[in-house]
């Protein structure tokens, strides 16, 4: 425990974390609170390692090494609880040859000279791979080269082992290559392709148990997120939230009654010319306390949207509606074949329709960030998952250069996609610009939840055609919903077959890796549900709805051919034609693997046992993202159902994942473990609506994630393999729901077409 003798101690003493624990231990009254509040300097962000000592050696900008041998990683994905950085230095420590004590990361702010800044996706340790792997490598074989003409030694005869150059029985470290030799070689993108990579066998940290290097800052309190950071001079603000997302007007502002709050400042009406943020006026103060009180008090007339009266209900009809239409939307590549010839020629078939609500991000750390201008650059200090995307907003709110400005990176308390949109940034940064000063943005809970980029409610039909003995002869899914990809980022989008662009993020996964015949995907982007809201990425995008349709419908059609689901699966897992894989190193293997895991996880669940009464089990399996980055899981979910109140009550989950090689072994399972327990939280939990333009359920005591008290039993296990490494983020979340969903109808045999599945839904369909 901190023990304070006065006042004066609280200024040093009074970190995040000891606030926690004298408060806790000793009473400590709020009244001190203040007192802490000391100025940053906010390029001295928590956990920021030391700069390296004396001459350092930079073979590429991903790495510098310096004259003790340390090495600092330069990372440009958003650290948010994930380890990141831990899993991406080990690739390239692995690859040049130094010991895991040597390694330190910094996680960098914009700079054009980085590419793409974005983590999202999954794709962090997949996309980082290759050039991790060959930028360490690049670093050896210079240490090499230079260490051998210090050693006196042909370089053939020599190797690169734990921070030294060997040859025989002479050696030189890293450290003495570069006080002694001052190495300056450097790699172009061409001689880096071209550079040999370890085998497998002589990986030596890649795949190993290490500490995160991260766990010190954030258990200590150093670690700076971005609510955290100040600077002198700054003043407050909070958003008075529009009546909609979309094309609402400020009329007037009556801030008469704010006036009466300390330190209240005053109302600032936003002029935006991004059109990122209509219609918002802020609170203005010297504290936050005062700019959320102040902000209740202001009184705005706004002319709303058109949205101020659409509720989920006409979201999901008008999806209906569309899905109706057969020359609405964009259809996918699936190389297929015809399929109105196979269900025209068909002896039998199925269709169903599946639906999901919206669900809001609620990350732990509301959205926020601190603008100012400082010497010609205009600084945005919050985390942020896709800096890219937000700069070119920022310079046409700002009209100034994109060039001129600059994204200082923090920790999140929590992305989950929604800080992959970072409009929060606009309106501190117009309110900055306005104002002459330092401005920090921060929501309330509420606030974070009228303005969050939610994941868009869905509608899905899946058909399949049968012919005379059961074999699957053709297939379709149409799936509507808001795409966020439209909306933030209209140049990731391809074109369909028919010449239709569409959001590749709210359709993954209906592309799968069964073999049924002619296939039809068809992607529809839901206009209402654009025009309602922001629609938002949100852990595992598209798969977290076009799997829950998939997995289900495909036990329905097993159930509809009297066939074992698991046995049905296997059997539609033939990896023939664009399903063997292999078209890209990544997906080598094809639907083998998938069916691999089926079997794996098949066995590890008790698939086939006795079960107690109203009680199922259910599997379901996916490819995770996109089929050029196919991680394959599959899960058993066991469940019990209370006939009389409806509730379910996950009991055990049992989930089996081919990933390729493990980089990061216990990064890897808490990535699983967490997106699972999402999985149930979205299967069973999470979900609002729309009422009038605006979400629902704004605050944890209606809005409800799965509890601790409610997590099952997890049984994890990952396939050995030689394969690249692919994502593991969002993988599972897509695979828990369905499972359930199957074990709900082999436990009390009824079936639920609609997440989240709430008791009420499961009594009805009990009575039913």
């Amino acid at each position: 425990m901190v023990t304070l003798r006065n006042r004066n101690d609280v200024k040093s003493a009074l970190s995040r974390r000891n606030f926690l624990v004298v408060t806790a231990g000793a009473g400590l009254a709020f009244g001190f609170l203040p007192a802490a509040q000391a100025a940053m300097d906010p390029a001295a962000k928590g956990g920021v390692p030391p700069k390296l000592s004396g001459p350092t050696f930079d073979p590429t900008i991903w790495y510098s090494m310096g004259a003790d041998g340390m090495v600092s990683v330069n990372i440009i994905r958003a650290e948010m609880g994930q380890h990141v950085g831990t899993a991406l230095a080990r690739i390239l420590a692995d690859e040049l040859e130094v010991p895991w004590s040597k390694v330190q990361i910094v996680h960098v702010d914009t700079d054009p000279k980085w590419g793409l800044m974005v983590t999202g996706g999954s794709w962090s340790v997949w996309q980082t791979w290759p050039i991790f792997s060959r930028a360490g490598a690049a670093g050896r074989t210079a240490l090499i080269e230079a260490g051998a003409k210090l050693l006196g030694v042909p370089a053939s005869s020599c190797k690169a082992r734990n921070g030294a150059v060997v040859s025989g029985k002479k050696s030189i470290s890293y450290a003495d290559i570069i006080k002694r030799a001052k190495p300056t070689k450097t790699f172009t993108p061409e001689e880096l392709d071209k550079l040999p990579i370890k085998p497998v066998a002589q990986r030596r940290l890649v795949g190993k148990p290490v500490k995160a290097l991260d766990i010190p800052a954030k258990t200590n309190g150093s670690a700076l997120f971005g609510i955290d950071a100040r600077v002198p001079g700054m003043v407050y603000a909070r958003p008075v939230m529009p009546p909609t997302r979309n094309s609402s007007k400020v009329n007037s502002v009556d801030d008469s009654a704010a006036k009466n709050v300390k330190g209240y400042v005053r109302a600032l009406v936003l002029d935006d010319p991004s059109g990122t943020v209509p219609g918002w006026v802020l609170a203005i103060a010297e504290t936050y306390p005062a700019a959320i009180k102040a902000a209740d008090l202001i009184k705005v007339d706004w002319t709303s949207g058109p949205a101020a009266k659409v509720s989920e209900k006409d979201i999901q009809d008008h999806a209906a509606q569309l899905i109706a239409k057969p020359d609405v939307g964009a259809i996918l590549d699936t190389g297929g074949g015809d399929t109105a010839a196979a269900f025209s020629a068909a002896k039998s078939t199925l269709e169903q329709t599946y639906t999901t609500s919206t669900v809001l991000h609620f990350q732990m750390e509301p959205v926020n960030a601190l603008a100012f201008e400082k010497d010609g650059v205009f600084e945005i200090h919050t985390g942020n998952q896709w800096q890219s995307l937000i700069l070119p907003t920022l310079a046409k709110a700002l009209d100034r250069p994109e060039t001129s400005i600059v994204l200082r990176t923090y920790m999140l308390g929590g992305g989950f996609g929604r800080r992959l949109n970072g409009d929060y940034a606009v309106p501190a940064a117009l309110a900055s610009k306005a104002l002459g000063k330092p401005v920090k943005l921060v929501l309330t809970r509420a606030d974070d939840a009228h303005f969050d980029s939610v994941r868009s409610p869905s509608v899905q039909t899946l058909r399949m055609a049968f012919d005379g003995s059961g074999k699957v002869t053709g297939m379709e899914h149409h799936a509507c919903a808001g795409w966020p990809t439209l909306i933030l980022a209209p140049g990731f989008m391809p074109k369909g077959t028919n010449g239709v662009a569409y959001d590749p993020f709210a359709i993954s996964g209906a592309d799968h890796w069964y073999t049924v015949g002619a296939q039809k995907v068809r992607a529809i982007s839901n206009d209402l549900a654009n025009d309602t809201f922001r629609p938002g990425w949100l852990r595992s995008v598209g798969p977290g709805w076009t799997n829950w349709a998939l997995e289900s419908f495909i036990d329905e059609a097993a159930q509809q051919l009297k066939m074992d689901p698991v046995a049905f699966r296997l059997k539609l897992l033939t990896a023939e034609g664009r399903n063997a894989g292999g078209t890209v190193p990544t997906d080598t293997g094809g639907a083998k693997r998938m069916a691999e895991v089926v079997r794996r996880a098949a066995k590890a669940g008790g698939w086939g046992g006795k079960m107690p009464a109203d009680t199922g089990l259910g599997l379901a399996t996916t490819f995770g993202q996109e089929r050029d980055m196919p991680t394959w899981v599959s899960c058993v979910a066991r469940v019990h159902v209370d006939r009389a109140t409806g509730k379910v009550k996950v009991e055990k989950l049992t989930l089996v994942v081919d990933c390729g090689a493990v980089v990061d072994p216990d990064g890897a399972r808490s990535q699983m473990e967490g997106a699972s327990l999402w999985g149930v939280s979205m299967a069973l939990h999470e979900g609002t609506e729309f009422v009038n333009g605006q979400v629902k359920d704004t605050n944890l005591n209606s809005y409800t994630p799965l509890r601790m008290r409610d997590a099952p039993a997890l049984d994890i296990s990952f396939v050995e393999s030689d394969q690249p490494p692919v994502g593991l983020g969002e993988p599972a979340t897509t695979v828990v729901g369905p499972a359930i969903g199957n074990a709900i109808y082999n436990a009390v045999g009824v079936r639920l077409r609609h997440i989240p599945i709430t008791p009420a839904a499961v009594k009805a369909a009990l009575q039913a």
